[in-house]
């Protein structure tokens, strides 16, 4: 199904009740009609229309290729929650129906049973309320596609660290998106890609490890760039997930054109039988609900995994690492930013003032890039400490200090002891 931008979506969905069908308390409308004194051979009058709004229904343009019928347990993903709420078998009401009962009867009453089997239909109607949902959908896809972009505007906060530089993540980051009837834990994974060193590899074993474990999987895929060999190196070994949904994100739509969307939707559509494919725009917060409405659906019942207002389970050592890296990745270039990690070696609250003291150490793999990250006369490393410190005082809440060390770890990306170290 591709969920697409509600002006694409032209038809419209009617479902009429047919007289042979069962009501919700597994009687035939045409008995009812019956016991009631009517004929049951002739068309019920007035027919309940239910008309599905193409603003609300979407996947009805023709990119559908999941085939309902396969006995797929989760077949009816070709339709979207709205769709399969308002196309769900009409049950008898002893009050909304009543009237209707009247017109096609000419009875001015309905009998106890009818009114009955309409209490037992309501109440199975009642019973089959979603209960609470909660579990873990992971994004997944190669290198710089906006997969932590988008984490953030689902969690509706900055916990994952973003830059033009690709490979940007390096470990599982989960954010926590809240709903009264549900919790998704959303896990931003690194940038698959072709691995070059002990790191990558590492780096490619977390996002198979990850998507392994998940409930529902959104593969992003950028809508500004053509599908490449990554992309479909990706969508073959999600192939062989045979029990996890794996949903279409088509990302960055606000880089594109209507026409050009929509040309990409039906490029995603031919890649792999996905569940639905949903175009976004994390910058302009463009589906991004309508994303986290898709990913909930598809959890199993159960109760919340983390409590209310919680977006995350990082460590705050972890985020702080995280955040002064980000400021050092800014301006640099060729393979420098894959050579630069940061570890907080110490973090204190001083005793006489409400300042924090972070002492944290920024690793490179060679002298000449030492020298980068230093700038002339230190003005760059001063320049990413101001960054960083207002982003760290920002999460912790408090005024800090902060005291960057450059180190040089030669090799680090290929070498066991230092990534254990570094903690890959």
């Amino acid at each position: 199904m591709v969920v697409a931008d509600p002006v694409l979506v032209q038809r419209r969905a009617v479902r009429r009740l047919d007289p042979a069908e069962q009501t919700g308390g597994g009687e035939r409308v045409q008995d009812v009609v019956h016991r009631l004194g009517g004929d049951p051979a002739q068309p019920v009058a007035g027919p309940r229309e239910h008309v599905v709004d193409p603003e609300m229904v979407t996947g009805t343009d023709g990119f559908q290729n999941r085939d309902p019928g396969r006995g797929d347990p989760q077949a009816d993903r070709g339709q979207s929650f709205a769709g399969r709420a308002l196309l769900r078998n009409h049950v008898l009401d002893p009050n909304s129906d009543l009237e209707w009962v009247k017109k096609t009867t000419g009875k001015a009453d309905m009998p106890a049973s009818v009114r009955h089997n309409a209490r037992v239909s309501s109440e199975q109607a009642s019973s089959e309320i979603p209960a609470h949902r909660s579990g873990f959908g992971c994004l997944v896809g190669r290198p710089n596609v906006g997969k932590s972009t988008l984490t953030n505007a689902l969690v509706g906060a900055k916990i994952a660290i973003i830059s033009q530089r690709p490979q940007t993540t390096r470990h599982a980051v989960r954010g926590i998106v809240h709903r009264p009837d549900a919790q998704l834990v959303v896990v931003d994974t690194p940038g698959m890609h072709r691995p070059r060193t002990l790191l990558g590899e590492r780096l490619d074993d977390v996002v198979r490890t990850t998507w392994a474990e998940v409930d529902v999987i959104a593969c992003c895929l950028p809508a500004n760039e053509k599908v490449g060999p990554g992309d479909r190196f990706i969508i073959r070994e999600l192939a062989e997930l045979r029990r996890t949904p794996v949903l279409a994100v088509v990302t960055k739509s606000d880089l594109v054109g209507k026409g050009a969307l929509a040309d990409k939707l039906v490029e995603v559509s031919t890649l792999a039988d996905f569940a639905d494919i949903v175009p976004v725009s994390a910058t302009t917060g463009y589906q991004v609900d309508l994303l986290a409405d898709l990913m909930i659906e598809r959890l199993p019942a159960g109760p919340r995994l983390y409590p209310d207002g919680e977006l995350t389970d990082e460590p705050e050592l972890v985020m702080i690492a995280e955040l002064i890296r980000e400021a050092a990745l800014e301006g640099v270039r060729d393979e420098l930013p894959h050579s630069i990690a940061v570890t907080v070696e110490e973090m204190n609250p001083r005793t006489d003032s409400d300042l924090v003291d972070i002492f944290a150490t920024i690793f490179v793999e060679r002298p000449s890039q030492k020298a980068i990250v230093l700038g002339p006369g230190g003005s760059r490393l001063k320049d990413v400490g101001s960054q960083a410190r207002r982003q760290i005082e920002a999460l912790l809440g408090t005024r800090t200090y902060l005291n960057l060390h450059i180190s040089v770890l030669k090799d680090w990306q290929r070498d066991p002891r230092h990534l254990r170290r570094l903690g890959f």
